[in-house]
């Protein structure tokens, strides 16, 4: 029986470089991502694929910001389904022609997704979310004076941070589950999908976007619970994850129970914005459905469904 595998591909990866950011480069960066899901589907699975938007999101700001004097702004939601369309098309055609190249004609579809949120989530009422580029302190309070908020983001310098509140439901679900059903490869929920509220009034249920940002592995998550995934792969900058990490004390985990890794969430050996959100995304789905989870590097990803790499993360000890 064919198995469902949603795959999330941090945005991240789509620039390997920070010298290089420049289209050109984001298509190698894709085209190698792309290497690895072809071999997932050439091995039989049906991906849904996902994927980050942060650094993209940041230069369009930028231009925003350039641009002001001659041009209208763009809100936020509109950058997120600009993003959607745009890395969506790099991985659809790279991804087809991988599959081509080897004699596979699976279609691949972008599929531009809302994603719902609570207007009342606490998220909303203290901003988190790091978008946009690095600056130093004095351009970050000029922003500060024009309404936004920063933070100083991990040494690294300061930048803009809007409200992250939780997905609650992937509108687009259904639609995903025909593409699906008709043999594509599904792109969708990029960047995490465009936040949007409901408003209620009578039988209609009408949906507007928000100034918000969703974390892309948090709604990962919840597509692959709202498909019953088989597996949610989560891929990162390194091969697993570790406690302790970067101490002489790192731990390397290659297959750990949802309790126990809980646990080591609880005990704060993830950081926030890197690998916690994977964690707390993966945690979620296999408690939500009892399938795994792993997590791992984009060039890792063959060898980690063999065993041989990756953090697999179970609903019991000895789980598969």
């Amino acid at each position: 029986m064919t198995k469902t595998a949603l795959v999330a591909v941090g945005g991240n990866s789509l620039i390997t470089h920070k010298d290089h950011p420049d289209v050109p480069h984001q298509w190698d960066a894709v085209r190698e991502t792309c290497r690895h899901l072809a071999d997932m589907v050439m091995a039989g699975w049906r991906l849904v694929i996902t994927h980050g938007n942060g650094p993209q999101v940041g230069y369009i700001l930028r231009r925003n910001e350039l641009a002001a004097h001659e041009v209208h702004t763009t809100p936020l939601d509109l950058i997120v389904a600009d993003t959607q369309g745009a890395i969506g098309y790099m991985l659809q055609q790279a991804l087809r022609n991988e599959l081509f190249s080897r004699g596979q004609e699976t279609p691949v579809v972008s599929l531009v997704t809302q994603v719902l949120v609570d207007r009342n989530d606490p998220a909303f009422q203290k901003p988190s979310k790091p978008i946009g580029s690095f600056m130093d302190e004095e351009r970050a309070r000029a922003f500060e004076k024009e309404g936004w908020q920063v933070i100083e983001d991990a040494g690294r310098g300061w930048r803009r941070v809007v409200a992250s509140p939780r997905p609650l439901e992937v509108i687009e679900e259904g639609s995903v589950r025909v593409l699906l059903a008709a043999d594509n490869v599904v792109v969708a929920a990029g960047g995490g999908g465009i936040p949007v509220v409901q408003n209620t009034s009578g039988e209609l249920r009408q949906l507007e976007g928000i100034y918000a940002v969703i974390d892309k592995d948090l709604a990962s998550g919840l597509l692959a619970q709202q498909l019953d995934a088989d597996l949610l792969l989560i891929s990162t900058g390194v091969p697993q994850i570790a406690i302790n990490f970067n101490t002489p004390q790192q731990q390397n985990l290659d297959e750990v129970t949802v309790d126990a890794l809980e646990g080591y969430l609880h005990e704060g050996h993830f950081a926030p914005g890197s690998m916690k959100p994977k964690v707390e995304a993966a945690i979620a789905f296999v408690r939500a459905t009892g399938k795994p989870a792993l997590i791992t590097a984009p060039s890792e990803i063959s060898k980690a469904l063999a065993r041989q790499s990756g953090t697999w993360i179970v609903a019991t000890d000895g789980a598969r």
